[in-house]
């Protein structure tokens, strides 16, 4: 029999690149949503919706592993103060939900893997390498990663094996960070933004599911790990590269951080801030990213 992962937000797109992995890697793959009318080879979907509290209990009884990817895009709009619940509670109600189920049925999965991000450091401009041991921030992103992980935990004290997957900026071929700036750039419109100098910690969306699968297959991980590239990637670089492999040189100014804020309000902070992360955790378990160039994984995603 296959082992059978369950995953939350396994319809977006770093879920449906993680699908594809699983699939690929010999285990079968349920996924619970609010689509009622899914219905894709080789994939089980299970009802839930998670603002009623509601959810097909056998998905979480046929699993093995559970993988926790669901949450409302952070960047998707304004922060109003209810946009900021919504944005909390997509990521700790959900969890809670599943929890409730395992607890009433003390039904013991195999492992639980929860998305988090570096945004648990906040958004923050500094030199420091930031760890898993470095504080948490007490800005809006930094509060959301913290309930985010704290959700996760609760199902720690249930004595199941708990990760936490603090992830950088995601590229891929589909979606992601790319996917917004790709209509600019490709057009020789792109330009750095603010001071440019802020850091932008990436990873590749191939290694990023590996490091779940990694956490799927390795007793060894427990707890919290970085999951992005520490090259030093400043917005400026960024910008230039992606500029280069479309084959212009960057000559716009950069865009004022004012400008940013108008059109943004507060979540300006994503794209106007930035720390250094280690990876070093995952790395000593033994893990290797296939994709540790930036122009290398820029190139792959626009293939």
């Amino acid at each position: 029999m296959k082992k059978n992962i369950l995953i939350t937000g396994g319809t977006g797109f770093i879920g449906k690149e993680l699908t594809k992995l699983l699939l690929d890697s010999g285990y079968s793959v349920s996924i619970l949503t609010r689509n009622s009318k899914l219905n894709t080879e080789g994939i089980s979907y299970y009802i839930w919706d998670v603002a009623s509290q509601k959810i097909d209990e056998a998905a979480v009884l046929n699993a093995d592993f559970i993988i926790h990817l669901a949450g409302e895009n952070i960047a998707a709009k304004r922060w109003t103060d209810k946009r900021k619940q919504e944005i909390v509670e997509s990521r700790t109600q959900s969890a809670q939900l599943i929890g409730s189920v395992l607890k009433k049925h003390n039904k013991k999965v195999e492992a639980f893997v929860s998305a988090s991000g570096i945004g648990y450091y906040g958004a923050i401009n500094g030199q420091g390498i930031c760890t898993e041991n470095t504080l948490p921030a007490n800005d809006f992103i930094g509060s959301v990663c913290q309930e985010w992980e704290k959700s996760a935990d609760l199902i720690s004290n249930l004595g199941i094996r708990t990760v936490k997957i603090r992830t950088g900026l995601v590229l891929g071929k589909e979606d992601g960070i790319l996917n917004k700036l790709n209509p600019l750039f490709k057009r020789g419109l792109g330009s750095a933004l603010g001071s440019g100098k802020q850091y932008m910690p990436w990873i590749h969306v191939y290694d990023l599911c590996m490091i779940y699968l990694e956490a799927i297959e390795n007793n060894k991980m427990v707890g919290a790990y970085n999951a992005t590239i520490n090259d030093s990637t400043t917005n400026s670089k960024f910008s230039k590269t992606l500029s280069n492999a479309f084959g212009f040189k960057m000559w716009l100014p950069k865009v004022p951080a004012f400008l940013i804020r108008l059109g943004m309000g507060e979540m300006a902070c994503i794209v106007l801030t930035g720390r250094r992360v280690s990876s070093d955790k995952v790395k000593s378990l033994g893990f290797r990213f296939k994709f540790k160039n930036l122009t290398a994984a820029i190139k792959d995603c626009l293939k």
